[in-house]
């Protein structure tokens, strides 16, 4: 696959997306979303914002807060 072109607010908008995600789960978020939005003819902030959060879903390891007091007032 050929690499796809980002304008600066686009690439923002993926990397902001990423950042929430654990370190082991970027590379395979960031090839998605590559393989996702090289099928389209034409990008913009607005469909590579809304590819960016349903594979963002699929990558997100929610935290166990099972344990452990995480109350916001003690």
């Amino acid at each position: 696959m050929p690499p796809i072109r980002l304008s600066d607010d686009e690439f923002d908008v993926v990397m902001r997306a990423a950042r929430p995600l654990a370190p082991h789960r970027r590379d395979s978020f960031l090839v998605e979303v590559a393989n996702k939005l090289g099928g389209y003819k034409e990008l913009g902030v607005g469909i590579v914002a809304r590819v960016c959060k349903d594979l963002q879903r699929r990558h997100f390891d929610a935290p166990d807060l099972s344990h452990g007091d995480y109350s916001k007032h003690r």
